[in-house]
């Protein structure tokens, strides 16, 4: 490993210029950095230290159709079928037929999935009609990360900025090329060009109160693209994990899809499998049937949704096969003082992936010239309304290698004299009082959102909701730092010199981020007056056929765009 390409507690001689800057390092970042042409000078950054994110946290495994008894065609099938009517055939079609080539990709850089005497290892999870997914044990997506982490580590290409925080796209006003972005990092706002930029920030899961993401899933991505003028799309879509470990005090610890694909019960205080009164396939439906049917018999038995639980029962799974597929799951629930091979794990939904994203193409365009997303950022259109359980870290892998294909030369804007650095003129109380503010905002907005956004939505409650938003934002913007910030002109550098300056100056574009996303959730939420996939209205419970169409955003504006299926092919 080589340690020369990470900054550490010292200084980093930061460069101006990059040729590619990736934004996030989750399977997709580090991926698709690996991918890239290996003359490009590479900026890799992560607001945290390398490896932070919900691919790190990802334990089901990898969709791929490998085995004699599967196809691409079963693969594109079942993916359809779960998508609600909202996929893009051929972005699904690309998907499903990279796969296996992906998964070769993997083993050969050393991804140590489990196997079945020669063969890799494939499980059953929720909505595949076979065997497709490859695991690593129960933590598939730390298998996946540390081995690409190791990989990007020795790559002399790629230099990795840790600790740093993108607050924005820098736009060329003329051309309106992405040509870099503003970035936070070691005491100082600064402007780092890059001929493209690949946005790979994962998910919005900390936009609610309930959720399996780590505390970096901010929805940054999408929120300075957003910011930008990119198109967003189907920004409604959030998949509710249906088995979140809901114990008091302990995080909302994802309890595996794959765990229920092995013969774990899902039943309620009475040992009642209720899950086949909502759908035949019983705990083996897709995520969003089973979390509703959790919401629903919540309801039916007169509890209060916010604070019930149910059951995953394990105990119908050999123990040896326990111990051998899901070791992190015994630990984590032993930990918490839940032995899973003699009692059940008390689970409830928790908000876990999200659908919508930036519109991307084939090769992970973006609607702005040298602006690219890939990962949970993205919305490719492989996932439509509702993911198939596995093809999120998948969609990561084949969309990230589509950047192995940027060789057409880049050629960043001409490398401008930046404004001297100045000191901030902001005081202590200034600081202080945005701080306050900023740590209520963290806490009241995702409750709100999980309130009027969660698993079932009504006009009311968006309504009410929206309008206690953008209060919150005319406060935000109020702050004495947000009018600074806000007016800090491309080029301009500022040095921050408060103690934990990195630490407020994140806090503050994470609560921004928050703030938008928010908005665009709720605002897209209120614009589809149906049922479908991941979404449910509660005043509008059924799918309209003149819904079968994407919501797309720009700025402000909202309408509806057409969804490429097989017909119009």
């Amino acid at each position: 490993m080589n340690p020369a390409n990470t900054d550490s507690s010292t200084q980093l001689n930061l460069p101006s210029q990059f040729d590619v800057l990736v934004v996030g390092t989750g399977a997709a970042g580090l991926y698709a950095a690996l991918c890239l042409p290996e003359h490009f000078q590479v900026g890799l950054i992560t607001k945290d230290r390398l490896p932070q994110s919900a691919s790190d946290w990802a334990q089901g495994g990898m969709a791929a159709a490998i085995s004699p008894e599967d196809s691409p065609k079963l693969h594109i099938e079942d993916t359809l079928k779960a998508g609600a009517g909202l996929c893009e055939f051929e972005a699904v079609r690309f998907l499903a037929e990279k796969a296996p080539e992906c998964v070769h990709s993997l083993v050969k850089l050393g991804v140590a999935f489990d196997r079945q005497g020669d063969d890799l290892a494939l499980t059953l999870e929720a909505a595949h009609s076979r065997r497709r997914v490859l695991h690593a044990a129960d933590t598939t997506g730390r298998a996946v990360v540390g081995t690409l982490t190791a990989q990007v580590l020795n790559r002399k290409n790629i230099q990795v900025i840790q600790q740093a925080f993108a607050l924005s796209l820098w736009i060329d006003p003329d051309t309106q090329r992405c040509q870099g972005i503003c970035l936070v990092y070691q005491g100082q706002i600064s402007w780092v060009r890059a001929g493209a930029v690949v946005l790979a920030t994962g998910g919005g899961g900390q936009v609610f109160a309930q959720t399996t993401n780590p505390g970096v899933s901010t929805g940054d991505g999408v929120a300075i693209a957003w910011r930008a003028g990119a198109i967003l799309r189907d920004l409604e879509f959030v998949q509710f994990h249906p088995t979140a470990l809901t114990k008091a005090g302990a995080p909302r610890f994802l309890i595996s899809e794959a765990v229920r694909g092995e013969g774990a019960h899902l039943v309620d205080d009475q040992g009642y499998r209720f899950a086949f009164d909502y759908h035949p396939a019983g705990e083996l439906a897709p995520r969003d049937i089973v979390s509703r049917a959790i919401f629903s018999h919540f309801q039916r038995m007169g509890v209060d949704p916010a604070d019930a639980n149910v059951w995953l029962d394990l105990r119908p799974i050999p123990e040896q096969r326990i111990r051998h597929r899901f070791p992190n799951i015994i630990q984590v629930c032993r930990q918490w003082g839940i032995d899973v091979f003699s009692q059940p794990v008390p689970v409830a939904p928790a908000a876990h992936y999200w659908m919508g994203g930036i519109m991307t193409d084939l090769i992970s365009q973006t609607s702005i010239p040298g602006l690219y997303a890939i990962g949970e950022t993205a919305s490719t259109g492989v996932h439509g309304g509702n993911r198939l359980a596995s093809n999120s870290l998948l969609e990561c892998i084949v969309f990230g290698a589509q950047l192995a294909h940027l060789d057409f030369p880049l050629t960043p804007s001409p490398s401008l004299p930046l404004a001297p650095s100045s000191p901030h003129p902001l005081s202590a109380k200034d600081w202080a009082t945005g701080q306050a503010k900023i740590e209520a905002l963290r806490q009241d907005l995702p409750r709100l959102v999980w309130q009027s956004a969660g698993i079932c939505r009504g006009q009311a409650a968006l309504a009410s909701a929206l309008t206690l938003i953008e209060t919150w934002q005319a406060e935000f913007i109020a702050l004495a730092m947000s009018k600074f910030l806000f007016n800090l002109q491309p080029g301009q550098t500022l040095s921050v010199n408060f103690p934990d300056a990195d630490v407020h100056l994140r806090s503050w574009g994470e609560t921004r981020n928050l703030l938008d996303v928010a908005y665009l959730i709720l605002t897209s939420a209120q614009f589809r007056t149906e049922s479908r996939g991941g979404h449910y209205r509660t005043d509008f419970p059924q799918p309209e056929p003149s819904w079968q169409a994407h919501t797309s955003i720009q700025n402000h504006h909202w309408w509806q765009s057409p969804v490429r299926t097989t017909a119009d092919l």
